[in-house]
């Protein structure tokens, strides 16, 4: 596949992530997308999240909740960062950088994957494309764009690659939703019944060029959009005309975080961190122990006995438990801690991901969440929470 050349703005300040909102203060020297105008038209209620005036929503989070669920949600993810790799060695350096096979990967497909310390906690987790036989795009969480670039650059030595944040380079836009291909069908040439899961594609959108991707993190079928940042404004207002016949709904970050927790999707910084490896995150799918040569973090990840593992929590009321309440067993003793935890607006009742100890992990066992002293039960149950009809 040829390399998608996107015509770029004005740089700016290098980007980053996905993930819940931190604050609803408005720092000064917070960074603003391509699209705050926009938002700013829609009446959005902002947040600041890893440096970045981010929507965290524009009206209701349960509305636009249940638009990404029954029709098509549409956001702005341009504080997510992006890293391009390219050269005759590319696929090989990320085959040492990461824990996955990337240089397996076949031109124009992609492939979730996480980046590990050498003792295997995770530094990120990533997706990781392939645009050409010589080049890769790698998207990193906002708040870790550096700290992944750094690692890729350090891990990169010796190997003929050029690594380079191309993060200013880029708009992300995301449909998602069971209507998104209605909504982005009249806007685009490409077939997007050809469209793969986990695939990209140089593509057109309302006549701006794009690299189309159809990846997401909502639980629902949907495309990402990497477009330049002079072109967003077109095709953000282009995709809200086309949902119009639709009931798309932009959706801010706020909701983003309810429909990744009923996926059972985890979040950086909650589930995933330093102080764990893939392995604890029921993730060691991602780890190719078996990839040819060596990889950063490959002698830890090879011996990874956990005794904890990531699990669903259901509750038989409407109180979520949240990130940090202890779990416990029928004795009080703590057995676990809730990683996140929200009302689930689709199936209506809370939930929550925990990590706890394994003899405490099989579905159907009883146990508690301590809330300021209050233990609320809970049962443990399988993930995800849940899942769309095919």
């Amino acid at each position: 596949m040829d390399r998608v050349i996107l015509r770029t703005g004005k740089p700016t300040d290098p980007v980053g992530a996905t993930a819940v909102p931190a604050t609803r203060e408005d720092p000064v020297d917070s960074r603003r997308t391509p699209l705050h105008a926009e938002h700013e038209a829609l009446g959005a209620h902002f947040t600041d999240f890893a440096g970045w005036r981010m929507p965290l929503r524009y009206d209701s989070e349960l509305a636009e909740h249940h638009a990404v669920r029954t029709t098509a949600g549409l956001f702005d993810l341009t504080h997510m960062g992006e890293i391009t790799l390219t050269g005759p060695q590319a696929g090989a350096a990320l085959d040492h950088a990461l824990v996955g096979h990337s240089s397996a990967i076949g031109v124009g497909r992609a492939r979730y994957t996480m980046i590990c310390r050498a003792d295997g906690g995770v530094l990120d987790d990533l997706i990781v494309y392939r645009l050409g036989d010589l080049e890769y795009l790698v998207v990193a969480n906002a708040s870790n764009v550096a700290v992944v670039h750094e690692a890729l650059v350090e891990r990169a030595k010796g190997f003929d690659v050029e690594v380079a944040d191309r993060s200013t380079d880029y708009a992300l836009l995301a449909v998602q939703g069971p209507a998104s291909v209605r909504v982005l069908a009249g806007l685009t040439d490409t077939d997007l019944d050809t469209v793969k899961y986990y695939a990209s594609y140089p593509s057109t959108v309302a006549g701006r060029s794009v690299l189309l991707a159809r990846t997401g993190y909502t639980g629902e079928d949907g495309f990402e959009l990497f477009v330049a940042p002079d072109d967003a404004p077109h095709v953000w207002r282009a995709l809200l005309e086309a949902g119009k016949a639709h009931d798309l709904k932009p959706a801010g970050l706020g909701c983003r975080d309810t429909l990744r927790l009923e996926a059972g999707m985890p979040l950086y910084g909650n589930e995933l961190g330093t102080g764990r490896t893939p392995f604890h995150a029921n993730l060691g799918r991602v780890v190719k122990l078996d990839k040819p040569g060596d990889f950063v973090g490959r002698e830890a990840l090879a011996d990874v006995e956990a005794d904890t593992t990531l699990v669903g929590l259901k509750t038989a009321s409407r109180r979520a438990p949240r990130h940090g309440y202890p779990v416990v067993d029928a004795s009080g003793a703590v057995v676990g801690e809730v990683t996140s935890g929200a009302l689930s607006p689709t199936l209506g009742y809370s939930i929550a991901m925990a990590y706890v100890a394994k003899e405490h992990a099989t579905p159907g066992t009883g146990l508690a969440v301590d809330v300021r002293g209050r233990r609320e039960p809970v049962e443990v149950v399988a993930l995800p929470f849940y899942k769309r009809n095919s």
